[in-house]
């Protein structure tokens, strides 16, 4: 048992020398086994324990005295004793999964804390077989069937993610150990309980003798799958995933362009960093978003569990939560010269007086379409910059009438989240300028102008970002 453990250690680098690792006790079989073993492996990596248990309240008193037995063996072995308590009767939904986002926040908590380094669990070998069952049930991919991860990127160790859970048994067994049982472990109402209890054992009996092991081989094959994947995909997600406060974009063109594949792991990963998390992320989910990315033209809408999902054009939106298309107006005055931060969005819009001298007439924006400089003079009183509204319409210079900002939409492919807050500035007579659509022809400058309102688009906390005139 205890060579089985430090080979595992040993192999994923769960510790460092010295380090203070947390050792999560529930007071059953697994984790009991686990306490005793990392202590009889600590002087190998000089570690310092914590003992953590959390008291999910499920059970009344057994629930208090489970507390209180993982307490006395944190005293018996002059561990430090570290109790939290989190009332699950009020959570609604999976009361499973409720409990286990419970004891996350708590190992994550101290961790950030500072008070530990690491948090060991006692997943077993057992429970990883159970979780690639249950995941393949689902109809989950490789990252799916990877399993119980031996380490997390939280911080999270697994060092008896080798050994059946009829070792740790026996173990115990063989030394005396006490632990407590959980009556909750044989309640079928449960996923979990019924693939323990039913479902493998039934597979062991008239279809695979070896079904555990095999079930966990499957998970240690998909994981150095995963990590092959997850420094590939770094890299497209690098290139491709533009990351904003709240969401995430991704240009439709690049997903029909990869291997099938790849697209799949692409979306997954967009969806991951939106939602903060790969938890509920399934394969039909990914199959829908790449549906939705299939055709450019117009517009498309789906949910998946956490996240919303829109595209628009060429681009995909992968939001954390509903982004809502509610108009969010704003008007303010805009002084000359100033600099003006759009509610919602991450620029300014900056004005500035320049002489015209040469050929400064002319400019060009980042999309390569030449637009025509306001002349200052012909600006018929104090600018106002507001979001745009519907019915809006102006004549831009170049074009032979008024169009509506709702057709210039159209024209320049904007998606429609960056629709809400798009910025327009007017005079007291009508729109002078629309960003990206450029000046209106009335304020055009000419060769008669002496003085240009240059109109600048500048990243806020990145300085000049991009110039739309």
């Amino acid at each position: 048992m205890l060579e089985r453990a430090a080979a595992t250690i040993a192999r994923y680098r769960m510790f460092d020398a010295g380090q203070k690792v947390g050792i999560a006790v529930s007071g059953g079989a697994d984790s009991v086994c686990l306490l005793h073993v990392l202590r009889e492996l600590a002087p190998r990596w000089d570690l310092r324990f914590h003992v953590l248990h959390l008291n999910h309240r499920l059970r009344g008193k057994e629930s208090d005295d489970d507390a209180e037995f993982v307490r006395g063996l944190a005293a018996e072995f002059g561990f430090p004793f570290v109790l939290r308590e989190a009332n699950l009767m009020q959570a609604g939904g999976n009361l499973e999964q409720a409990a286990r986002e419970a004891r996350l926040a708590f190992f994550h908590g101290e961790i950030a804390g500072g008070l530990v380094d690491r948090v060991a669990t006692g997943h077993t070998r057992s429970d990883q077989a159970e979780t690639v069952l249950f995941r393949f049930l689902r109809g989950a991919g490789t990252a799916g069937l990877a399993g119980i991860r031996p380490v997390t990127r939280t911080g999270l160790v697994r060092p008896m993610i080798a050994i059946d859970r009829a070792d740790v048994e026996k173990f115990l067994t063989d030394r005396r150990i006490p632990w407590r049982e959980d009556a909750t472990n044989g309640d079928l109402r449960f996923t979990r309980n019924r693939i323990r209890h039913e479902l493998l054992p039934d597979l062991a009996r008239n279809w695979h003798p070896s079904i555990v092991p095999a079930l966990a081989q499957t998970a240690d094959w998909a994981l150095a799958e995963e990590a092959y994947w997850n420094d590939e995909i770094d890299s497209l997600a690098r290139l491709n995933l533009k990351e904003k406060a709240g969401f995430v974009l991704l240009e439709t063109g690049c997903l029909n362009d990869l291997p099938l594949a790849v697209a799949r792991r692409l979306v997954r990963r967009a969806m991951e960093i939106a939602k903060g998390d790969p938890l509920a992320i399934e394969f039909a989910h990914v199959n829908a978003v790449l549906e939705l990315a299939a055709t450019n033209e117009g517009h498309g809408r789906l949910q998946t569990p956490g996240l919303d999902i829109m595209r628009s054009f060429d681009w995909l939106r992968i939001a954390k939560q509903a982004p809502g298309l509610g108009r969010g107006d704003y008007e303010f005055p805009a002084p000359i010269p100033g600099s003006f931060p759009v509610p919602g969005e991450e620029f300014a819009i900056s004005l500035e007086v320049v002489e015209k001298s040469g050929n400064s007439d002319v400019y060009h924006s980042v999309y390569n379409r030449e637009m025509v400089p306001v002349d200052l003079d012909q600006l018929c009183g104090a600018l106002t910059l507001r979001n745009w509204r519907p019915g809006d319409h102006y004549q831009r210079g170049g074009d032979s009438g008024e169009q509506k900002i709702k057709t210039l939409f159209q024209e320049f492919r904007v998606p429609l989240w960056e629709r809400r807050h798009w910025p327009v500035l007017t005079d007291q007579r009508s729109i002078v300028w629309a960003r990206r659509f450029g000046p209106s022809v009335h304020v055009a400058s000419g060769s008669g102008t002496k003085r240009i309102l240059k109109i600048e688009e500048i990243g806020i906390g990145r300085g000049r970002d991009s110039v739309y005139k």
